[in-house]
């Protein structure tokens, strides 16, 4: 159907990917326990974007010139680490807040928008999912397919339905583990900031990688 292949191999192999902690998911989990599930979902459907993005770009033939391009991919990279080792310092510094209750709360609260924005801007930026959706998608598009392009984004977007259903089972699932243990202020806020230090870790393991 539209050209692909080996379909049940491909899902699979996608949803052990989709499972892989990296930087998307470490973003998903931090909004979750600090803002709800709903601040959650808005980074997961953030970073969903982002990978239409990539479906698109490969589509188009705009990620073959990430992967030929050592300036491009070296751009996009560095736009990339750049902002992740932003997120991570913003965690790494966060304050406890005191409000109107006398609680205190770890990370000022976000909009939804914002998160949105954080979840689309840590996918977009890494030119490693470009690459992935050159190299790995591929392999499950029949070599006599009619129309490539079309057969990539059909792959490209059941990657991403299962990569949205990994992404808000696991925001409503620390949202609700966040609400069944109880963790003192002090503690989540240590906690963000070793957060924080992944993130900065991500970055600097994205700013030295290679195209391969």
């Amino acid at each position: 159907m539209f050209g692909t292949q080996d379909l049940t191999q491909f899902i699979i192999a996608g949803i052990l990917l989709n499972i892989a902690p990296g930087p998307d998911s470490l973003l998903i989990m931090t909004r979750s326990a600090t803002q709800g599930w709903r601040a959650g979902s808005a980074a997961a459907l953030g970073i969903g974007a982002g990978t239409l993005v990539h479906i698109m770009a490969a589509a188009l033939g705009l990620s073959a010139l990430l992967a030929t391009s050592a300036t491009a991919f070296t751009i996009v990279k560095l736009a990339g680490a750049a902002y992740l080792l932003y997120v991570g310092v913003s965690l790494l510094l966060s304050k406890a807040k005191t409000n109107t209750s006398k609680e205190t709360t770890p990370l000022p609260a976000l909009s939804h928008g914002k998160i949105f924005a954080q979840g689309f801007l840590t996918n977009v930026l890494n030119p490693k999912v470009a690459i992935f959706f050159l190299a790995f998608v591929p392999q499950f598009i029949a070599a006599d397919a009619s129309n490539k392009p079309l057969a990539l984004i059909v792959l490209g977007c059941i990657f991403n339905f299962n990569g949205m259903l990994w992404c808000h089972l696991l925001a409503v699932s620390t949202a609700f583990a966040r609400q069944r243990v109880r963790i003192s202020q002090a503690v989540t806020l240590w906690l963000n900031r070793f957060i924080g230090m992944m993130f900065i870790s991500f970055g600097i393991k994205l700013a030295l990688a290679n195209k391969h």
